[in-house]
């Protein structure tokens, strides 16, 4: 499935420019007209020296050629700027075309390709690759219309001048091409590596920023930089071996096609012509003017070579986005009798790689709380973004209230599952905004009461605007466990039946983490929890424990059961206590030292 804006899967410049395929034309049609009367132009320069240099000049036929090549310079300068001026028009108007698509696409792709694509690589596609196509289209598109009119329509002049000075003219031309076409081998494989180095440097940044208070507080800059370093060194080696290729050949085969190598050898030509008689001055004065125009008019057509080139890369970019299938939506919707959930046999890899989660079979009825556990890696994060499409299950089904999750649409289907994530996201927006962002139409007293309920109404008053503070990127305005609180509330608001929550306390300060908790109490009462839980103390009283490893589901229970088990769980469990005494049992051992050394 494509998005709508194209009629066909995109593969390619010419395919992603195809919504103002119509204006493009017409500016290669302008400019065409404008190469046409401009060589028309120079072509009225030779009747009116033949005029010249006749025995009797006839004023009229020099002013009846002065008018023509008046008229045509200026109809070549007024389609010349009608041909920038719809390419420009094309350009902004494909802009909005692409970015609205590609945004539009993304929402409807699921969240796991978007997670999986990457902040760098997306910011690329929709920022850097389109703007790439709107240069190409405003500024290059114009060019075509020139670049291959002029060459034409002056080597057909030239020939009817002169053929032997034609061939001249056209014999410097080939061996130019040569340097060309070597300095433009393994283009494709040339521009994919810096492609990838260009968005590995746009990823790394990313990452640099956003994590800019843990580099400040941590690190002197040393050892935070040696990412982007490494980036940017593999960036630099990529374009200096590039460049290596393509140097000395692009080099020679520019310069062949500079108007001066050519003038001088067909003057040379010419004038030895002129000695022997055989050529009248008037003809020669045809490739006088034509032929630094044919050398100039091939230039841009290289220039436009790697443009075209470079658009297209970023063009199939676009197309693979545009291609990647949306999220599949049931013919027939069907809607869940209750907020259970039921995992049968399900099975999951991501790519090409071993299987995330293998065979799983779980119940979880409405109402209780099921806690998911399990060493790092084991497909916890996994199972609980399964149920709400991050992706789609390989094998086996997953459903809520008896209704499989690809019979239900996405509307009906974040209507009844809600996330807590542990990595907090708030937009640069107000308060109250985020808190609405999952009921957009919300009142502002629901909006209060969920900010209460969330246990983030007495601070939210306390900051300058109030419910119309504005929390900054990413909030960065507010503490974590506010912006944690912010996040309950907007779930709270939404009221979805199901709340999947990503040990949402598990770096919170005492004083907040008892604030949390208090909100987590309020949001989800009476619904059905699923709990990622990473500190196994916030879970020993939940309904049922499912235990994973390696994908596979290998204990249910509760937890006095899975202790009893001495399994999996147990040696977790035991491990976490551990963990939890490991400060203390340091301090007292060395307070015990302290004692026992001699003073």
């Amino acid at each position: 499935m494509i998005h709508p804006t194209f009629s066909k899967p995109p593969a390619g410049i010419w395919d992603v420019m195809e919504p103002v395929k119509g204006r493009i034309l017409a500016a290669i049609a302008l400019s065409a007209l404008s190469a046409i009367t401009s060589l028309g132009s120079l072509l009225a320069v030779p009747p009116i020296a033949a005029e010249l240099l006749s025995d009797t000049p006839e004023p009229t036929i020099i002013w009846r050629w002065l008018v023509v090549a008046v008229g045509m310079v200026a109809i070549a300068f007024t389609s010349r700027s009608l041909a920038f001026y719809v390419s420009h028009i094309a350009a902004f108007k494909l802009e909005v075309i692409l970015r609205t698509a590609l945004t539009e696409h993304l929402a409807q792709a699921p969240l796991g390709y978007v997670i999986t694509t990457g902040s760098g690589a997306i910011k690329k596609l929709v920022q850097d690759d389109v703007k790439s196509l709107h240069a190409f289209v405003a500024d290059s598109t114009p060019l075509i219309g020139q670049a291959y009119t002029i060459p034409a329509l002056s080597l057909v002049a030239m020939f009817i001048a002169d053929w032997r000075l034609g061939f001249v003219t056209l014999a410097v031309l080939p061996v130019g091409m040569i340097f060309i076409q070597l300095a433009l081998r393994d283009y494709a494989e040339q521009r994919y590596s810096y492609d990838r180095a260009n968005e590995q440097i746009n990823s790394v940044i990313i990452e640099f920023v956003q994590g800019m208070q843990v580099v400040r507080t941590f690190d002197d800059g040393s050892s935070s930089f040696v990412r982007f370093q490494r980036s940017l060194d593999t960036f630099t080696q990529k374009l200096r071996d590039w460049n290596a290729k393509t140097q000395l050949s692009g080099r020679l085969g520019t310069l062949l096609f500079e108007p001066l190598p050519t003038l001088a050898v067909v003057s040379t030509v010419g004038v030895w012509l002129m000695i022997q008689g055989s050529l009248p001055f008037p003809r020669l004065l045809v490739f006088l003017l034509l032929a630094p125009r044919l050398c100039g008019a091939f230039k841009p057509i290289f220039t436009l070579s790697y443009f075209i080139n470079q658009a297209n890369a970023g063009a199939l970019r676009i197309g693979s986005v545009l291609v990647e299938p949306a999220l599949s939506q049931p013919q027939s919707p069907q809607t869940p009798e209750n907020a259970s959930i039921t995992l049968n046999k399900v099975t999951f890899a991501y790519g090409d790689g071993r299987p995330a989660l293998r065979d799983v079979s779980l119940t979880m009825p409405a109402g209780a709380v099921t806690a998911l556990v399990g060493p790092s890696g084991a497909g916890k994060t996994t199972l609980a973004r399964l149920i709400p499409r991050f992706w789609d299950v390989e094998d086996g089904a997953i459903e809520i209230g008896g209704v499989d999750v690809c019979q239900m649409t996405s509307d009906t289907l974040m209507s009844w599952v809600s996330f807590v994530f542990q990595d907090t996201f708030l937009l640069h927006d107000t308060i109250r905004n985020n808190i609405k962002l999952g009921r957009p139409n919300a009142t502002t007293e629901e909006v209060e009461m969920a900010a209460q309920a969330a246990q983030a109404h007495e601070f939210i008053l306390t900051l300058p605007n109030g419910y119309d503070t504005i929390a900054g990127e990413r909030g960065a305005r507010l503490s974590g466990g506010q912006r944690q609180r912010i996040t309950i509330a907007r779930a709270i608001l939404q009221d979805n039946p199901i709340v999947v929550l990503d040990e949402a306390t598990a770096f919170a300060d005492p004083e907040n983490e008892a604030l949390i908790q208090d909100a987590i109490a309020a949001l989800t009462r009476g619904k059905t929890l699923i709990v990622i839980a990473h500190r196994l103390a916030t879970i020993v009283n939940a309904d049922q424990i499912a235990v994973l490893d390696q994908g596979r589901l290998v204990e249910l229970g509760k937890h006095d059961e899975l202790i009893a088990a001495n399994g999996v769980y147990a040696r977790l469990w035991s491990r976490y206590q551990q963990a939890q005494n490991w400060e203390l049992s340091v301090r007292l051992r060395s307070v015990s030292a302290a004692v026992a050394s001699p003073s």
